[in-house]
């Protein structure tokens, strides 16, 4: 495996680089390191998590929905 270690501006070791084979081969080793993996969402998922937040607030407006407390909301992302 070659890994490149790569630097901050200060020249200190700040991450590394591990090829796209070598990654594929550790996912294979530890089956967990896919859950670290991020996926960016589509098109398609954002314009429903919106409509999905959208139709939240407006039942919240409405009374029919209790809105929740930022703090629980900060932490859920």
């Amino acid at each position: 495996m070659r890994l490149q270690v790569i630097q901050d501006g200060k020249g200190r070791a700040a991450g590394v680089f591990i090829p796209m084979t070598d990654w594929q081969k550790l996912k294979e080793q530890y089956k967990a390191l896919e859950d670290l993996e991020y996926e960016e969402p589509t098109k398609e998922q954002i314009l429903q998590e919106l409509k999905e937040a959208v139709t939240e607030l407006t039942l919240i407006q409405q009374g029919k929905l209790k809105a929740r407390p930022a703090k629980e909301l900060l932490n859920e992302l």
